[in-house]
């Protein structure tokens, strides 16, 4: 296979290389892109490779026409618009294949090259991460390495000497890339992308419905990175806080939708005490106006490009969803109250129970209120005996409880037994709500890890989880957490979950020890942190800060322009000032008469290397016709350089000055 690949014409090898190249700039696309973009692309380029490995013909334009047509109404069909970023690239992705179909010149290797570079930038569009980087380092490095070489002369040099040249021009470049990425000022897109603002993958949602956290919760994507300042809280306290469901219809619970005036709703009177905590929070794009803090925070966070309110029920909002890796510091104090101490109005909407669900619930709870060790009592004791239930009545926590029916409540108490954090805290608090005591949900995550390479915690989304508040008169909203009741080991312990491996996966690192399992992984999220802080969260912020600590008092973008241009002129100065300096470093004569060389070669006549003026004198009246008439001049002018050589210093620099005018007047052989 490789001597065939050896033997094929040059246009057929560069070709094969230049579709390995598109195959990879396209293969990060195939997840993001509809299936048949991606089948229709890959046989486009399968049979490019087959017509080049069997030396056929490219076909007719017509068959471009036709798969034209066919990619653009299946791109209407799918988007019903030719417009926004899926669509558009969608199209560009199988345009890029079609290309290849009508490579008949260098003008169409060009056109296929920057497509090329256009798409590699593309993948940028879903993801920045360290790997999406590295693949497309080495496709920007294939495309140079295919963009040289398609400007070497004719023959077929290895791709290596291609691969050397734009490595070399990657090197060179690599400063100047530094710069502007230090310098360039951070500015609000100039462009949107529309219909793509809202999509996206996220840890948590506004609503919850029975099995909506519990496929989550196999996920094992990074959520957010924490760095504390000073001492972590225990991990059981690690709550960090979501939205909160109040309103619930049966099946969804949802954000509160009271029918009682905004005046009348409860407001979140916090009050703290004790110490802080500080830390900083990496929060990864999560298309939802959310800030993820640890209960409970007093001050706005800070946060650059956001402004952030607290809601009555302690949850953080940004004015506009967050599309892109954030960072923001935080303090947040674990020992805190809030909510009213007395009964207010407004806590009847945290009372309300649709009518015609969870009656065996509902019946559980009067006969527990007809009790008469609860006679009197604020809601405290009724708690109390709810989680002495959970702890001892056989039940269980599961990653697969199945479908729950119409009744979750009733299944999840006397039929089941068992179910994930959102069944667990979902019936509780219908209970607790049966039984006459205010509650509600919260959703957010739990726990986290702590990354012994950098010292960072990392919460995954697979730390996701559901607990409870209910109100008690004179103490407000308390935290509850029945699923630690369930399963303490979830909350205390740290019990991660884990997504079962696949065939391949077991395959792979079936036999890897568990320790150095965990050791790989936090080296890699360490790597994937470092390249988040330095270069994705990269803001203006911090580029004002690194002009602060070069000395200047009030920086803002014009600084950085102004900063910026000044490099330039300088870089672009020092550099004429080393050529000058370099030719003045040279012997002029040798110049001259290499560049003499250079253009006698260029026009196909055999010089030898190092030939003085005689010597090249003589090479040309070997090689040319001797009745040519610029024959004798080029030759007449050839000896007076040799002898310029050899003239008295005082006249050398004036008839060289003559010769180099002379050099530019000649007639030289074509």
């Amino acid at each position: 296979m490789l001597k065939r690949l050896h033997n094929l014409p040059r246009d057929s090898r560069d070709s094969l290389f230049m579709l390995l190249l598109i195959g990879w700039i396209l293969l990060p696309q195939v997840s993001h892109l509809p299936l048949w973009c991606s089948l229709l692309s890959g046989m486009v380029l399968l049979w490019r490779a087959y017509l080049a490995l069997a030396v056929r013909p490219l076909p007719s334009r017509w068959w471009l026409l036709a798969l034209l047509a066919l990619t653009v109404a299946a791109t209407l069909f799918t988007y019903r618009t030719l417009f926004g970023r899926d669509a558009g690239l969608s199209v560009i992705m199988v345009l890029l294949a079609l290309k290849t179909l009508e490579l008949r010149a260098r003008r169409d290797a060009f056109v296929v090259f920057f497509l090329g570079f256009f798409s590699l930038l593309s993948n940028f569009f879903f993801s920045q991460s360290l790997l999406t980087a590295a693949a497309m380092l080495i496709a920007l490095l294939g495309l140079l390495t295919a963009l040289v070489n398609a400007h070497m002369p004719v023959g077929q040099p290895p791709l290596w000497l291609p691969a050397k040249t734009a490595a070399r021009l990657t090197l060179l470049g690599a400063p100047v890339m530094l710069v502007l990425f230090v310098l360039f000022p951070r500015m609000a897109p100039l462009w949107g992308v529309p219909n793509d603002a809202m999509r996206g993958r996220s840890g948590l949602s506004s609503t919850m419905q029975v099995g909506n956290i519990a496929s989550l919760a196999l996920d094992d994507s990074i959520a957010m990175r924490i760095r504390f300042e000073g001492a972590a809280p225990p991990q059981s306290e690690l709550y960090f806080r979501g939205p909160v469901l109040t309103t619930f219809d049966g099946r969804n619970w949802l954000p509160l939708r009271s029918v009682l005036p905004a005046r009348l709703r409860p407001s979140a009177n916090l009050q703290v005490q004790g110490p802080a905590v500080n830390y900083q929070v990496t929060l990864e794009a999560k298309q939802r106006p959310w800030l993820l803090l640890l209960d409970a925070t007093l001050n706005q966070p800070v946060i650059s490009g956001f402004d952030a309110r607290m809601t009555p029920e302690l949850q953080w909002l940004t004015e506009r969803p967050i599309t892109d890796m954030v960072r923001y510091t935080a303090q947040s104090y674990p020992n805190f109250r809030h909510g009213p101490l007395r009964w207010e109005a407004g806590l009847q909407d945290d009372l309300r129970l649709p009518a015609g669900f969870n009656p065996r619930t509902l019946q559980f709870a009067a006969e527990m209120r007809s009790e008469a060790r609860f006679a009197g009592d604020d809601g405290s004791k009724m708690v109390t005996a709810v989680l002495t239930r959970l702890r001892s009545g056989d039940y269980h926590y599961t990653l697969d409880p199945g479908v729950f029916g119409r009744d979750s409540a009733d299944e999840f108490w006397f039929e089941r037994k068992e179910g994930f954090c959102e069944h667990i805290a979902s019936s509780f608090v219908i209970l607790m709500r049966a039984l006459g005591v205010p509650a509600r949900i919260v959703t957010g995550y739990q726990g986290g890890e702590r990354n012994a390479v950098d010292g960072f915690w990392v919460v995954r989304q697979s730390d996701a989880h559901a607990w409870a508040e209910v109100w008690l008169p004179g103490q407000g909203w308390l935290r509850v957490d029945p699923t630690a009741a369930v399963a303490p080991s979830r909350i205390g312990t740290f019990a991660r979950l884990q997504a079962p491996r696949g065939l391949i996966t077991e395959a792979l690192f079936g036999n890897v020890s568990p320790e150095l399992a965990i050791n790989l992984r936090a080296l890699w999220d360490a790597v994937n942190n470092r390249w988040n802080q330095s270069v994705l969260n990269y803001t203006q912020e911090r580029q004002l800060n690194l002009l602060k600590d070069i000395g200047f008092k009030s920086p803002g973008w014009e600084d950085l322009l102004y900063l910026l241009i000044g490099i330039v002129l300088f870089a672009s100065l020092s550099g004429a000032a080393w050529t000058l300096w370099d030719r003045t470093r040279r012997d002029p004569w040798l110049q001259l008469l290499a560049a003499t060389t250079a253009r006698l070669q260029k026009a196909g006549l055999e010089i030898a290397p190092q030939s003085p003026p005689r010597r090249v004198a003589e090479q040309l009246v070997a090689q040319l016709d001797p009745q040519n008439p610029a024959l004798a001049a080029l030759c007449d002018w050839l000896l007076r350089l040799e002898a310029q050589r050899y003239a008295a210093p005082n006249a050398q620099r004036g008839r060289l000055a003559t010769l180099r005018s002379e050099f530019k007047q000649l007639h030289w052989p074509t």
